[in-house]
């Protein structure tokens, strides 16, 4: 005979059950076809990763308005024909719960020439790919404010990750003024 108060006692209808939310990521694409989409005349990605010093990512911080997680940058230079054509780099930022994989092309003066999502694994706001939406940082500079809903807009249901993309894209440029140029 057991002492335990009844109170303890719950029928098996009761107990709530518990279940992981299921896993959601859809990869796009890999680095390299996201290198040949976004530099299709490219002959060559040489692998320069940026390793920021304490002063660069102060700098970077405070151009870019957001912290950088780690000072290294994994950055490629792209060659077209043996020249310098731009660079290519590779970035994760937060969605709402998850990393978003992403990467910015950015053309020898150090302009936006695209950005494309190679990996998403946020349950919501996958909106993000819409290529009419990404075209916004096209041809955007470092200094461009890229704030949401001023001079990008928001999609419903993605804010959080619309804001962290721009965020990140507004580091990019920040890297590219700091140790790129």
């Amino acid at each position: 005979m057991s002492n335990s108060p009844n109170w303890l006692i719950l029928p098996v209808a009761c107990v709530p059950l518990v279940a992981a939310a299921p896993a959601f990521a859809v990869q796009y694409m890999t680095t390299e076809a996201a290198q040949k989409l976004l530099f299709p005349a490219a002959s060559a990605f040489v692998s320069q990763p940026v390793r920021l010093d304490a002063v660069q990512k102060k700098a970077v911080e405070k151009a870019a308005g957001v912290r950088m997680r780690y000072p290294e940058q994994p950055v490629w230079q792209v060659m077209e024909n043996g020249k310098p054509a731009g660079w290519f780099v590779l970035d994760e930022v937060y969605g709402k719960h998850e990393f978003i994989t992403y990467a910015v092309a950015l053309d020898a003066t150090g302009a936006v020439r695209g950005v494309e999502i190679l990996e998403y694994r946020e349950t919501h706001g996958g909106q993000i790919v819409n290529p009419k939406w990404r075209a916004q940082f096209d041809g955007k500079r470092f200094g461009a404010p890229l704030k949401l809903d001023k001079d990008i807009q928001n999609i419903s249901g993605a804010t959080l990750s619309c804001k962290h993309i721009a965020e990140g894209v507004r580091r990019v440029l920040a890297i590219h003024a700091v140790a790129l140029k």
